[in-house]
């Protein structure tokens, strides 16, 4: 079994087993992201705003408890509107012991689903989750639950995973605030699979599906209009501002570097696709007497490629394009929108513990109120104190 495959599965299997080997309740590992940032204009769908700014400057503590469990603890510290927001991102159990490939995780985590989401955003090659993570996962999506995961006696890495997650981020619009949630909201299903071509080379596939309890729309009187909070759509918030019943998603990913070695030279390929369903409200009366004349569609969908090339162990550089088709409700119809994204970003590493980063970014949106075409520069540092695990493949 070549190193590629090693690192596959140790990543892979638990990525919170592997960074807890070493540190125990009376050592944990502390450690803390700091993230800054400049940018000449706001970004659509929660991104960075214009100006200088503090990013998820991040402070962690972890360890194993005994010989059956590890724990961890995240808190996300960041200045919004001139305003200091400090969020609880993750505090989770996870058992360390179970027999055949099983485990439980349990409390406030990062779900599973697609490839980028379980990722701190500390450890993404650009300054900003793509545009259909920001609009259907609220940039990321961490949340109270439970998952229990299998890892597969096989050659290839093929892990199953199962969630059940409260779900207020995934909450859909409820404007006279009479609807009663369930308390359950969200569950997801997921799988991935992953091996090696070669010595250099390795790959992994994910599949993922979300069933949300609460994403459809409001049912609304006959002749009641229809208003959509603006800031819960387009401005800072970690809830998704799009929603439906049922969110697919499919991501795919490719690593070379020569011989296995990654910390010399490597090139990151990967892209994920998003199609969010049946985001219209049942309504209280029969559903065959909907409008004939409604021909918008009943469905959201988003999509990005991604490449990174480090060329150096001081440099790297990556290249993003993504697209969002969303649905906009407006009295008693539906606008069509459309946002692209286009992004360079230029990072220079003194080492692995420190970032420093210049990104441009194209966006262009069509339909989306405040959002007019805009070429946007971020300069940002990400720096790491302490220790850290190991990140995700």
């Amino acid at each position: 079994m070549n190193t590629l495959r090693l690192s596959l599965l140790a990543t892979a299997l638990i990525s919170a087993t592997a960074a807890a080997e070493s540190p125990t309740l009376t050592n944990p590992a502390i450690s803390a992201v700091l993230d800054g940032f400049y940018q000449s204009g706001d970004r659509a769908l929660g991104g960075r705003e214009e100006g200088f700014g503090l990013g998820e400057s991040e402070l962690a503590i972890s360890a194993n408890i005994d010989d059956l469990f590890y724990g961890k603890v995240t808190t996300v510290i960041e200045v919004h509107d001139g305003e200091t927001e400090i969020e609880l991102e993750e505090a989770f159990i996870q058992t360390l012991a179970m027999p055949a490939g099983f485990s439980i995780r349990a409390g406030r985590f990062l779900s599973d689903i697609g490839y980028l989401n379980n990722q701190h955003l500390h450890s993404d090659a650009f300054a900003g989750r793509p545009a259909a993570y920001r609009a259907f996962l609220g940039g990321h999506y961490f949340d109270d639950g439970l998952r229990i995961s299998w890892v597969a006696p096989t050659d290839l890495y093929w892990t199953l995973g199962f969630e059940a997650l409260k779900g207020d981020g995934m909450r859909a619009e409820d404007e006279h605030g009479e609807r009663e949630f369930d308390t359950v909201g969200v569950y997801n299903v997921f799988t991935k699979i992953g091996g090696d071509i070669g010595d250099n080379s390795s790959w992994q596939l994910g599949l993922a599906m979300m069933n949300n309890r609460n994403g459809r729309l409001t049912p609304h009187e006959e002749g009641e209009e229809v208003h959509v909070d603006d800031e819960h759509d387009h401005g800072h918030s970690h809830s998704a501002a799009y929603t439906g019943e049922k969110t697919y998603v499919a991501d795919v990913v490719y690593k070379w570097a020569p011989n296995g070695n990654y910390k010399y030279q490597h090139l990151t390929l990967s892209g994920e696709f998003f199609r969010v369903n049946d985001f219209k409200a049942l309504e209280l009366h029969d559903e065959d007497h909907a409008d004939e004349h409604d021909h918008s569609k009943n469905y959201h969908q988003g999509w990005y490629l991604s490449g990174v090339y480090q060329l150096s162990p001081e440099w790297s550089a990556g290249l993003r394009y993504g697209e969002l088709d969303t649905q906009l409700v407006h009295d008693d119809h539906f606008d069509a929108q459309k946002l692209k994204e286009t992004e360079f970003s230029l990072n220079w590493h003194s080492s692995h513990f420190s970032t420093v980063r210049l990104q441009y970014t194209r966006q262009k949106g069509t339909n989306f109120d405040g959002l007019s075409d805009d070429n946007l520069f971020t300069l940002q540092y990400v720096m790491t104190l302490g220790a850290h695990g190991a990140h995700q493949f």
